[in-house]
């Protein structure tokens, strides 16, 4: 008889020994069969990068969560996971593909550099609904207490209905989100400054390490993801895998096509 319950596939960015990955797995797997594929090293920060130049490796990790849930490390990035799984490890086509649950913020603009949403955009371009799920704390101690009944209700959201054509979700969670507190709205403009920090090594030559702050350009503005996480409200941010600015094409070819 063929199987009838959603297949989910489940990637993230920080390891396939990340407490947020299992977290994610565990609040998911009572709605479908669960194939977790995760980088088997840290991968934040890689976007939508591909190995290109490495052979790919695949090792299957043992489960005590259940039968339905089955565990894959790949030494590649998010992107690799989600395209591996598709090609040589999946059964059939998933129903679904969650990235997470990131530890840190993916809000504003940081969804350019995420490895987390890189592979949710992957799977957006296959045409596989998919959310992006992180929690506002960066510790691997954190507490996902709160955030998982955010998660699963999200997620059975997704798998019953779907997401519109080329849509998927960027989610952020606040370490202490208040009860109920849900609100879809717009990414935050804004940028980071400061970003790296001179050293210097034994021999006195200078190298440098990723720092920075980020800077708010539009701290008033009440329809944002950062509004409302400083609010402790999970932000769903609709994101588009087409990156073309459609507003721009009239003028542009006005400029251009002469």
């Amino acid at each position: 008889m063929e199987n009838t319950r959603p297949l989910i596939l489940i990637t993230n960015d920080d390891s396939i020994d990340a407490p947020g990955l299992r977290c994610l797995a565990e609040a998911v797997r009572s709605m479908g069969d669960v194939i977790v594929v995760a980088p088997r090293h840290p991968q934040s920060g890689q976007s939508s990068a591909l190995t290109v130049s490495a052979p790919l490796r695949i090792s299957e990790r043992p489960s005590d969560i259940g039968d339905n849930v089955r565990f894959f490390a790949v030494n590649g990035t998010p992107v690799d996971c989600v395209k591996l799984a598709l090609h040589a490890i999946v059964p059939r086509r998933p129903d679904v593909v969650f990235s997470g649950i990131n530890h840190g913020s993916n809000s504003g603009i940081n969804v350019t550099y995420s490895g987390t949403m890189g592979a949710v955009i992957e799977a957006c371009l296959l045409g596989i609904p998919a959310v992006g799920f992180s929690l506002l704390h960066h510790s691997l101690k954190a507490d996902f207490g709160l955030s998982t009944a955010f998660v699963a209700a999200i997620a059975a959201e997704v798998i019953a209905k779907g997401l519109p054509a080329g849509v998927c979700l960027n989610v952020n969670i606040p370490a202490r989100v208040i009860p109920e507190g849900i609100k879809v709205c717009r990414a935050t403009r804004g940028h980071w400054t400061d970003e790296y920090k001179r050293y210097l090594d034994p021999l006195g030559v200078p190298f440098y390490l990723l720092t920075g702050h980020f800077i708010n350009d539009e701290p008033e503005a009440t329809d944002t993801d950062e509004y409302w996480l400083q609010r402790r409200y999970v932000s769903v941010v609709p994101v588009s895998a087409d990156q073309t600015a459609h507003d721009a094409v009239r003028e542009l070819t006005s400029r251009f096509e002469k």
